[in-house]
């Protein structure tokens, strides 16, 4: 996996005052994305393991989750298309919703999911099932992609229910709308499983959990 950027400190003993002044501190060094192409799900397989990240595609760097916040801006707020196949989003027609497009909009953060630091041939049929496992916040979050004739396939939707599970192949990088329903902080957790192809063996990555900040 890319080396993620990290707040290293000195070694040495940490202070009282800097233990209480860590919630602060940690919160102000997250790494904050309103725009930029980014791997929102970065999944990688290194040393016997799966490994779930954020990549700035822009820049070339990978970060931890947890080491990022991603800002949804006024600007994606749009009204629901007045088609009752998007009846997942809310009222069609009427309903508001935040959406990362599928599309790129050099606004706002275009949000992608990357399997490109797993090697063919790893994992059985070159498959991987990344999990949405929970989405905690004021609302519900879609991803989701539309046809050339802009209807949609849902890929996970925590409206009806999760976990909820999205096929990704090995080697692939792709693009989906990323729809919340409801301004305020959500915390959106990925795991990523999969089948070694040598031994029959499940791997399974840790928990990671997405900051974002839907603005009003």
């Amino acid at each position: 996996m890319r080396k993620p950027i990290r707040l290293l400190l000195a070694s040495g003993v940490v202070t009282a005052a800097l233990l209480a002044a860590a919630p602060a501190a940690a919160q102000a060094s997250l790494v904050t994305f309103n725009s930029g192409h980014l791997d929102l799900v970065d999944i990688a397989y290194e040393d016997g393991a799966l490994e779930l990240g954020v990549h700035d595609e822009d820049n070339d760097v990978e970060y931890a989750a947890d080491e990022v916040k991603v800002v949804v801006k006024r600007q994606a707020k749009v009204t629901v298309p007045n088609d009752p196949a998007f009846g997942f989003l809310g009222t069609p027609g009427v309903s508001k919703v935040w959406i990362l497009p599928e599309i790129q909009n050099a606004s706002l953060v275009w949000p992608g999911i990357a399997a490109e630091e797993v090697e063919p041939g790893t994992f059985t049929a070159d498959t991987l099932t990344l999990s949405l496992r929970s989405v905690n916040g004021p609302g519900q979050l879609a991803i989701y992609t539309e046809n050339a004739v802009g209807q949609p396939t849902v890929l996970a939707d925590s409206g009806d229910g999760l976990p909820d599970t999205i096929a990704v192949t090995a080697g692939d990088h792709t693009h989906a709308n990323w729809a919340f329903d409801s301004a305020g902080t959500y915390r959106v957790t990925f795991r990523a499983t999969g089948t070694l192809a040598a031994n029959g063996q499940k791997v399974t990555s840790e928990p990671a959990t997405l900051r974002v900040v839907v603005k009003e």
